[in-house]
């Protein structure tokens, strides 16, 4: 293989919402596909604008005739239409063709279920910070998806930040962790925030802080050396004010907290993942 993408990849992309946005704007920005080499449907006007004014490619409100001569197609619709989309898109599919599903929950036997036979799946939980080229995805391959989809896959998603191949019964708990993870961050910045100005500060003087303390340990964490642990009790002299505070937070039994949270998380993914009554496998 000359590249990561043969030349003539052509890749339609269903669901035009703001991971498809961040997705595409990756390929397009790191080169990996050129913009005649990629196509778009969304029912939704405005999005079909937005995307039509960003990266000028074509963007289609019938999600059949975008499909249709693509080689590939990134299917990023929620998981309830998921049985609409495959069957709008399926007699349009070539034969063998790839799909690439970010819809989560959605475990790839059904997807090949619902679409044509023959049809290599390959299923994607990215995250949202691929928005800003710092996401992290996780992918893992369908029963008749081959290891060079996995190679192509793995390139589209690294133009957007990390890619992880996984096992599948692994995908519930990367939903849990990393696919919903940057909301627990965000949670984390929010609580901060409101305890800052609980503290007396104004709002704006509260986020600054905030955000700049999560940006800057986030960077000291990307080397991987130490590890969190070891950064956290480098920062909590004995008998401190760092240690004050992990006090009342070890109290809280926060280790329990966190793994009952991804729990919940992943339990919901595993009922997303159920077919409705009557839909066969």
């Amino acid at each position: 293989m000359s590249g990561p993408l043969p030349p003539e990849w052509t890749l339609a992309v269903v669901g035009a919402g703001n991971m498809a946005e961040a997705l595409v704007g990756g390929f397009l920005k790191t080169g990996l596909l050129a913009r005649e080499r990629l196509r778009a449907a969304d029912p939704d006007p405005a999005r079909r604008e937005r995307f039509r004014s960003l990266f000028g490619i074509d963007v289609l409100a019938d999600s059949g005739a975008a499909v249709r001569g693509a080689q590939a197609l990134l299917l990023a619709v929620k998981p309830q239409v998921v049985p609409q989309a495959a069957a709008e898109i399926g007699p349009a599919l070539g034969a063998g063709a790839l799909v690439i599903s970010i819809a989560a929950g959605i475990p790839t036997a059904r997807l090949e279920a619902l679409l044509p036979a023959g049809t290599r799946v390959v299923r994607v939980m990215p995250n949202l910070p691929a928005l800003v080229g710092a996401g992290v995805s996780a992918y893992c391959r369908g029963a008749r998806a081959t290891g060079e989809d996995a190679r192509r896959v793995d390139a589209l998603l690294r133009a957007v930040g990390v890619a992880v191949p996984v096992e599948e019964a692994r995908m519930d708990a990367v939903t849990a962790l990393s696919g919903s993870g940057p909301a627990y961050v965000f949670y984390l910045a929010e609580c901060l925030a409101q305890a800052g100005v609980a503290l007396g500060f104004d709002p704006d003087t509260a986020r600054q802080l905030t955000l700049g303390t999560v940006r800057g340990a986030a960077r000291l964490l990307e080397d991987g050396d130490p590890d969190p642990a070891e950064w956290r009790r480098r920062v909590t002299s004995k008998g401190g004010t760092t240690a004050a505070a992990m006090t009342v937070l070890e109290g809280a039994d926060m280790p329990a907290l966190w793994k009952a949270a991804l729990r919940a998380a992943a339990g919901r993914a595993r009922e997303l993942a159920a077919p409705p009554p009557g839909e066969a496998l």
